[in-house]
């Protein structure tokens, strides 16, 4: 009995040190890291619960709150202005000169706008529908030809969808609403970005509780390519005749956001590198993730250059991420309220 006793707070101490660990990164109390000759700083706080951030110009920012259900703007001096409210789970935007198109859970919308992100008028649904579960209706962005592509995640981890719309990228005409499936077996894709001379490019996030299996994923987009779920199991990762990734990250690390370095950014790379954000799991005793990572792209065929690479890392629960036009890096992390970040280079 005596050795039980003695154990008791032995065993008391090492649960509350892997809980305090577990949730250590989900914390305000992290000091993000980035590389000599760069800096990181909190801009603003009180987000919400941030799912997307776009640049409309250089002094306006566009967020997505997913758990205020608003989309809303800030100014350089992150004074905000709400464009759009009373939505169902907000989780991206796609913005022209006249028109923002607002992706919700099931649920994807047109508005009208002065040229100015004033007036927001005119919602005319587009979309309406798609299954929700596990998983929902994730990033909507616009290709060079005008169509839109919106990403649709599974309703569950592991399973056959009854709506084909479902763990699928979708196409879809912004004027009509005529859509169809673009790719499949495509489980969560956050969010993806055009990459000139390369295409397409989009992060995947595999299924859960099958130990080092599967890696996250960063693919090319293929029209009509099937990208393997939820077929891909540890005996048979690569299902014959799916589409392998151009790039992996850690299995259940959660890649997420994506944005494309400009040519004006001070940040390592080149006009084919691609910066993504990697959230961290649950779904992992000790935690991953939490960090920014680097992916250089050959321009003539798409493959990764080196090494996929840490920039930034301890950062949290990091979830999306954009350019400023002058080239630095912004990017929200989702918990805390909601905080945004930006890096900016020291030397020059």
């Amino acid at each position: 009995m005596s050795i039980f006793r003695h154990a008791h707070p032995i065993v008391f101490l090492l649960v509350f040190l892997l809980l305090a660990r577990q949730i250590y990164p989900y914390t305000s109390f992290n000091s993000p890291e980035v590389p000599d000759g760069y800096e990181i700083e909190a801009v603003a706080k009180n987000l919400g619960g941030p799912t997307c951030l776009e640049w409309f110009d250089a002094d306006t920012l566009i967020v997505c709150d997913r758990d205020g259900g608003q989309i809303y703007t800030l100014d350089l001096e992150y004074r905000r202005t709400v464009l759009v409210e009373d939505l169902d789970h907000p989780h991206d935007i796609a913005v022209t000169d006249t028109n923002l198109f607002v992706s919700e859970a099931g649920t994807l919308s047109r508005y009208s706008h002065n040229g100015q992100l004033e007036q927001m008028q005119n919602r005319t649904e587009l979309i309406s529908g798609v299954p929700t579960g596990n998983h929902q209706t994730n990033a909507v962005n616009i290709l060079p030809n005008g169509t839109l592509v919106w990403h649709s995640g599974s309703t569950c981890n592991i399973c056959d969808e009854d709506d084909q719309r479902n763990a699928a990228l979708l196409w879809v005409n912004g004027s009509t609403g005529e859509h169809g499936v673009l790719a499949s077996g495509v489980r969560n894709s956050f969010d993806g970005v055009w990459v000139p001379s390369i295409g397409y490019v989009f992060t995947d996030n595999g299924r859960d509780w099958e130990g080092d299996h599967p890696d996250e994923e960063l693919n090319l987009l293929v029209e009509g390519g099937d990208y393997g779920w939820p077929n891909d199991n540890p005996s048979n990762p690569r299902p014959k005749g799916s589409i392998a990734p151009i790039a992996t990250w850690t299995p259940h690390s959660s890649m997420n956001g994506v944005a494309l370095r400009p040519e004006t950014s001070p940040l390592p790379g080149g006009n084919t590198t691609v910066y993504a954000t990697v959230y961290g799991s649950w779904n992992s005793i000790i935690p991953r993730g939490h960090e920014i990572v680097q992916i250089d792209l050959n321009a003539n065929n798409g493959e990764v250059i080196g090494t996929t690479s840490v920039f930034a890392e301890d950062l949290g629960t990091p979830l999306p991420i954009a350019f400023h036009p002058n080239g630095d890096l912004y990017f929200a992390v989702f918990g805390s309220n909601g905080k945004l970040y930006k890096i900016t280079a020291t030397l020059t």
